[in-house]
């Protein structure tokens, strides 16, 4: 087998990483082996927090529900259940938007979610 050299390849390959590494702390971005386990954790770290962003987004949504409601005097769990009973079928995402955007609809759902546990 005759035998290849890698020049270009591995610099190009040394070049790609480096620059994704840019802004790194240290060593972490000048010297390969140490830029490579950089950009390895770095990589891990994102496509991690990707999936960790989805309830970080519904625990902002929930806490502003339960703000809104508790101005409109119910609980957030008491809505909730409010709303199931009531058959009011909007998800957190929405809802937390309506109780920032539009009150005065948001405190329609309450007064039905209300009605619908008997308060």
């Amino acid at each position: 087998m005759t035998r290849v050299k890698t020049g270009v390849v591995r610099r190009r390959r040394h070049k790609k990483t480096l620059n994704m590494t840019k802004g790194h702390q240290g060593v972490r971005h000048s010297l390969y082996r140490r830029a490579h386990e950089s950009l390895i954790h770095a990589l891990q770290y994102s496509y991690d927090h990707r999936k960790k962003k989805k309830g970080d987004m519904r625990k902002l949504w929930n806490v502003r529900i339960n703000a809104a409601s508790r101005d409109n005097g119910i609980s957030y769990s008491k809505l909730i259940h409010g709303m199931n009973l009531a058959g009011i079928e909007i998800n957190r995402k929405v809802l937390s938007e309506m109780a920032i955007t539009n009150p005065e609809a948001f405190s329609n759902i309450v007064d039905s979610a209300k009605q619908a546990l008997g308060e």
